[in-house]
């Protein structure tokens, strides 16, 4: 008898050991966090250590889907966030993006099917900000910039926020912000809500597990391999003006940061009825460097106002059967015979497509360099005269049709895709 109740409570306490040990599963919490380029949505898991962040949380939740445990995930926060510049329309999508784009890749790459995934984009991330200047001893007048951004997180709509943290303090802390803590909030955050179960070992006649709640089965998929190129931005164009006088150019525009940019231009006409003495030639090519600003630059690059500082040479031969005029010296290189020009240049770069601008540019400075005045003699010409040029006012016009190339390079709004 007392065998048989010795029986009895040894596989009583077995069982509620074993009880025990699987109720109450364990609710837990993890997450990381993913950064972006500027401007930019896409995934690019070498960007601040991205593959490390990730890896690491998706390991650790298939180390828990084991022969021991078994997880369930109830839930996937993705928040999308951005850096205070930019407008906040355009701040506000881009973290959409970023945070629609960060929830279907971890969706392929969880070990488990979650139950809920929930996205969101909070646009410009001012908590965020005031957070990193709080941490920040070195931020410039650091408690006018923490007493600012209270006032901004407390009532975001209010005013202009981006244009009172510009003009706090003659623009010392955005500057240190813009390159030291702006680069931190280009991100999403991950959470992941989960359980983890304890597995029994006892088995129904199939071989099911007796006690583990129906869940799905892992689902493991490999990681897709991502572009490691960093965005850029660049256009091509063509100059109207030149293209109505029968002057063929092409210019190359690229984009290389912090509102600047950088193009390259040639043009080449060289056209002539010899037997009538008549020529119409031109070549030529400059150099300009722009910043970019505005609303619309700071919502895309190569878009809105621009002004830069620009210089290039050219020549030219222009004769309709009477008195010609030519560039430099007969019969030289285009270094002998180079009218030379520099000077500055305002513009605006207008959507009209959504790969399309139209760029309207005009430039002031300065035109030199020598040129002769001859006319047809027999054959041949007659040289007349030289002279010398020394021009300053406007010496560029520009209205060029803009072909933008690149990931991401379109507009989204006027005269695009909506």
């Amino acid at each position: 008898m007392k065998r048989r109740h010795t029986h009895i409570l040894t596989l009583l306490t077995a069982l509620l050991v074993a009880l025990t040990a699987y109720a109450g599963p364990k609710h837990l919490t993890d997450s990381t966090e993913i950064h972006f380029y500027q401007s930019y949505a896409d995934y690019h898991p070498d960007y601040k250590g991205n593959r490390q962040h990730l890896d690491s949380l998706l390991n650790h939740l298939s180390a828990l889907e084991d022969s021991t445990t078994r997880l369930r995930i109830s839930n996937v926060s993705i928040v999308g966030a951005s850096s205070p510049e930019g407008t906040a329309t355009f701040n506000r999508g881009l973290s959409e993006r970023r945070a629609d784009t960060l929830s279907t890749h971890i969706a392929n790459t969880l070990p488990v099917v979650p139950d809920n995934i929930e996205i969101d984009g909070i646009g410009r991330d001012w908590a965020g900000l005031l957070s990193l200047v709080e941490a920040d001893p070195n931020v410039p007048y650091r408690y006018e910039v923490m007493t600012l951004l209270s006032e901004i997180v407390a009532d975001p709509d209010h005013g202009h926020p981006l244009v009172e943290l510009k003009m706090l303090e003659g623009g010392i802390p955005y500057r240190y912000l813009y390159d030291n803590v702006f680069p931190r909030l280009r991100a999403s955050s991950v959470m992941v809500d989960y359980y983890v179960y304890n597995r029994l070992p006892q088995l129904d006649r199939d071989g099911a597990d007796l006690f583990s709640p129906a869940l799905p089965e892992p689902r493991l998929i490999a990681t897709p391999e991502q572009k490691k190129d960093r965005p850029f931005y660049m256009a091509l164009k063509t100059n109207m003006i030149f293209d109505a006088l029968a002057i063929p150019n092409v210019s190359a525009e690229f984009y290389v940061g912090k509102n600047i940019s950088v193009l390259a231009d040639w043009m080449y006409g060289w056209w002539d009825t010899n037997t009538h003495h008549r020529y119409w030639r031109y070549y030529g090519g400059d150099l300009a460097v722009r910043w970019w600003f505005g609303q619309a630059a700071a919502d895309k690059p190569l878009t809105g106002h621009h002004i830069g500082v620009y210089g290039g040479i050219f020549t030219f031969d222009f004769e309709w059967g009477d008195k010609g005029y030519m560039g430099g010296k007969p019969d030289g290189t285009l270094w002998d015979r180079c009218m030379t020009t520099a000077g500055i240049e305002y513009g605006y770069s207008l959507p009209v497509g959504r790969r399309l601008n139209i760029d309207f540019t005009i430039g002031f400075g300065y035109i030199g360099g020598k040129y002769i005045k001859y006319e047809p003699y027999g054959n041949g010409y007659r040289w007349l005269s030289t002279h010398r040029l020394r021009w300053v006012g406007p010496a560029k016009a520009e209205i060029s049709l803009t072909w933008l190339i690149g990931h991401g390079n379109y507009n989204s709004k006027k005269g695009g895709r909506r």
